[in-house]
């Protein structure tokens, strides 16, 4: 098989969550260790930090990869979703797995796999912790997928956890309240290991110290650093003060066992996409007229976006916006500015929306624009409407923000040029 053939075989014959949603999640971890012995147990020994929450947990993830990277050591990180291309989700010091690796690896196992029913997700974790083992690794950081407790990289046992924040999303999956999403992210406590926790209010504090003392460890509740704005965080977005603060209380608490540096942190946070390549927060496309993406997607993500939209000045704010079906549409559209001009459009994944659906939603809270069927068609419009003075806001997915990629040049490794497409 050539590479090429693999990851179609990888898209269509294993159940994705990318394309058809819940139908592809599956709850427990049999499976996943089933195929984990298959391959070798490279979760067991394997030294980590586990990373999960509703947001945030993507840029954290980076961030603590990009300052471990800063303090020498070897580094793998895995996460998910990918934008523009598969291997993006499996690095070593930043650098994404080699295509040889993706083939042989599933050539090796095809057998095994095609005879079992196993997910996209529990045969990308396997890959990933076969890379780290074969690479030999000193510390990974580990982004977990959809919740926690039954997710396929709940199998490890880490050297810290960490819990970002808590909010409604996937509720058909998590539960139908920010509690019972808590005591589902919380599941990657482990006994002995302590756990950071991002963002803790009244409802959900108490079903993390619960946890901590079951699995008799301890509890980190971050407070966001007033200072966190003398980091040079090439990540935009004030939200991410929330993600500094954690990558920076996590460092303190492995601090014991990891020799990281104050300036280890500094340089980390300050070469994060240099070394880990991220994208898809706050992203500034080009200047003018002023471009900018993220891959927020839900109430809580939203929330914050719109404040920095509001607080961010030019004469006409032209938003393209598309969402995936499973979402909270409604509470997402109810939060977005009534002065902008819209562009409704559909991510290349079988769970979008159409635009038009969208489009036909949005009207009914004040929201005015038109629709269009791909996303490259709804940016290519927006760009020909803005003015230099202008704003042009790329989002509502991140499926949205890697099809909006495309309008754009890259470099092959996915670091995007600011050149549009006219």
């Amino acid at each position: 098989m050539t590479y090429d053939q693999v990851i179609d075989w990888i898209y269509n014959a294993l159940p994705m969550f990318q394309n058809i949603g819940a139908g592809a999640y599956k709850p427990g971890l049999d499976s996943t260790l089933s195929i984990m012995e298959h391959v070798g147990n490279p979760h067991c020994g394997l030294k980590a930090i586990h990373v999960a929450g509703t947001n945030g947990k993507g840029s954290t993830s980076h961030l603590l990869a990009s300052i471990l990277m800063e303090a020498g050591y070897k580094v793998g990180l895995y996460t998910s979703p990918h934008l523009l291309d598969f291997r993006e989700r499996i690095r070593v010091d930043g650098q994404m797995v080699e295509k040889e690796y993706v083939r042989d690896f599933v050539e090796r196992n095809y057998d095994f796999f095609k005879e079992r029913s196993f997910s996209f997700f529990e045969m990308t974790t396997a890959m990933a912790f076969s890379y780290f083992k074969d690479r030999g690794v000193d510390i990974a950081v580990i982004e977990t997928g959809l919740g926690g407790r039954l997710d396929s990289t709940n199998v490890i046992t880490p050297m810290l956890s960490v819990i970002t924040n808590i909010a409604l999303d996937h509720t058909s999956l998590l539960g139908d309240t920010r509690g019972e999403i808590a005591r589902e992210k919380a599941g990657i406590i482990k006994r002995g290991v302590p756990v950071v926790v991002g963002e803790a209010d009244d409802e959900v504090r108490p079903v993390f110290e619960r946890v901590a003392r079951e699995n008799n460890t301890s509890l980190h509740v971050v407070k966001v650093r007033e200072d966190w704005g003398r980091y040079e965080c090439p990540l935009g977005g004030v939200y991410q003060r929330f993600n500094i603060s954690t990558a920076i209380t996590a460092c303190e608490v492995l601090g014991e066992r990891l020799r990281i540096t104050s300036q280890c942190v500094c340089d980390g946070i300050k070469n994060v996409i240099k070394n880990t390549h991220l994208q898809g927060r706050w992203q500034v496309m080009q200047e003018s007229p002023l471009v900018v993406c993220d891959t927020g997607h839900n109430v809580n993500g939203v929330s914050e976006v719109v404040k920095q939209l509001k607080d961010t000045r030019c004469d006409t704010l032209h938003i393209v916006i598309g969402m995936v079906g499973d979402k909270d549409i409604d509470g997402v559209l109810k939060l977005m500015p009534r002065e902008a001009v819209y562009y409704f459009t559909q991510a290349s994944v079988r769970r979008a929306m159409t635009g038009n659906e969208l489009r036909e939603k949005a009207l009914g809270v004040g929201l005015c624009g038109e629709s269009y069927d791909c996303v490259v068609d709804a940016v290519r419009a927006a760009l020909s409407s803005a003015r230099e003075n202008d704003m042009v806001y790329i989002g509502g997915s991140t499926f949205v923000v890697a099809d909006a990629l495309e309008c754009f040049d890259k470099y092959a490794d996915g670091d995007i040029v600011a050149l549009p497409v006219r």
